[in-house]
């Protein structure tokens, strides 16, 4: 099912070409640009024309009622509650120390003070997918970051389901409860990221950011309304990838890479091993627990596309440099001395050490973030964090005396750039008073 990429006796640069899926922002972009310039002309009425082609259903309100998200919370099976309240808990506890200090000060000579304060964005569009699942999961990755941040005003948005009267699923409400969040719509798509950015009068006031994953025209209408609004990223299909060694348990990593392929038929799983035997053992493996999944025929479609694959290495060295260059949303790392190789990796998304850390772990309880760069992203980017609902902004105060201390090279450095007038504004305060 999975196919084998042989790189043996082969160095890894730029010119391998790795397993990634096929996912073609700009040509859904175009697809996406009347979508998004119909909701800022004529907002509520476009929402209800795009509910009805996309979603099959219209609310009888955009905005979820409170009555709604208060009620799914008290539907919730206890187990089930126990569970989203456990993780809500140790997602706090870890963005709780993502925090670190709001405010540095620097004193650079004697009063010559920089500080740098950390504001937090006043308004946040939370996206939470609901289409071949819904992710309630999501909420909370989104919400207790932006929570911990200090954002004052917290919106989120999922589609609406014709099984439920056309509201979002209940569990995804009945996150929102739990959490505290009350403004909720029933929106789903490009048309929502548009809501959010443009706003629509008497619903939805526009949103300084947008965060949260979701289909490839989520995708495309957060690249087209960037700058008009915050993204977070421009997040494609879920990946992971698996470096292992002869000594990693087959059936461990068959589940795993199962587990996110079950997530879209564009989900990458990805083995990358020194062991002919353990590849062998994994596809055996592979074939006999799709056999028992619910979603089968979606975990062959994403195990046998050109975006999955065995990749086979001369040795751990090797296996590194792969994952290195692929740089997986998810990266498990599933070998002798595992704690020390993941120490090594320089890029991924999210890195889970040894046997005991799937990436099952991470989507819901770990405490950790799992919206994650994807795509080769982990290069440059990171995960959704506390960070992300943060601005820095630097405040300078210095003295007459800092200044004037300081005031010959500022006009030096403003004349070498032919900017007379910043010389100027130093200049003409040389003889005023304090």
């Amino acid at each position: 099912m999975l196919r084998t990429l042989d790189l043996r006796g082969h160095a890894v640069d730029s010119s391998v070409s790795l397993p990634r899926a096929a996912f073609d922002v700009e040509a859904a972009t175009e697809r996406v640009r009347p979508i998004v310039q119909a909701v800022a002309e004529r907002g509520e009425a476009a929402l209800a024309e795009f509910s009805e082609r996309f979603d099959k259903v219209v609310p009888a309100s955009f905005r979820v009622p409170a009555e709604e998200l208060a009620t799914a919370e008290a539907a919730l099976e206890p187990g089930l509650r126990a569970a989203l309240v456990e993780a809500i808990r140790r997602r706090q506890i870890v963005a709780g120390n993502e925090l670190d200090a709001t405010e540095v000060r620097v004193e650079i000579e004697p009063g010559a003070v920089v500080y740098q304060r950390s504001v937090p964005v006043r308004r946040v569009g939370l996206y939470v997918p609901g289409g071949l699942a819904p992710l309630a999961s999501s909420v909370l990755m989104n919400v207790v970051p932006a929570q911990v941040a200090g954002v004052s005003s917290i919106a989120v948005s999922s589609p609406p389901q014709a099984e439920f009267g056309g509201l979002p699923h209940p569990t995804i409400l009945a996150v929102c409860s739990l959490l505290g969040v009350a403004e909720v719509y029933a929106v789903g798509g490009a048309q929502a990221i548009a809501m959010f950015a443009h706003g629509v009068p008497g619903l939805c006031e526009p949103v300084d950011l947008v965060t949260g994953p979701g289909n490839i025209y989520v995708v495309a209408a957060k690249r087209l309304l960037r700058g008009r609004v915050g993204i977070d990223s421009e997040a494609g299909p879920t990946e992971i990838a698996v470096l292992a060694d002869a000594g990693a348990n087959p059936q461990f990593v068959a589940a795993d890479l199962i587990s996110q392929a079950e997530h879209d038929p564009l989900a990458a799983s990805v083995l990358v091993t020194d062991s002919p035997e353990l590849a062998a053992a994994v596809q055996t493996a592979v074939a006999v627990q799709v056999e028992a999944t619910r979603h089968a025929e979606r975990v062959r479609t994403a195990l046998s596309g050109e975006q999955s694959a065995i990749v086979l290495v001369d040795d751990l060295d090797a296996g590194l440099a792969v994952v290195n260059a692929y740089a997986a949303e998810h990266l498990e790392i599933q070998t002798a001395n595992a704690a020390a190789v993941a120490a090594r990796v320089r890029n991924a998304g999210a890195v889970f050490v040894g046997p005991w850390s799937p990436v099952s772990l991470g989507d819901y309880a770990a405490g950790s973030t799992h919206v994650l760069p994807t795509a080769g992203a982990a290069r440059h980017s990171s995960g959704l964090n506390v960070k992300t609902f943060l601005r820095a902004v630097h405040v300078i105060d210095y003295s007459r005396e800092a200044l004037l201390e300081l005031a010959g090279r500022v006009e030096t450095f403003a004349g070498a750039e032919d900017l007379p007038a910043h010389g100027a504004a130093i200049t003409v305060r040389r003889g005023a008073d304090a």
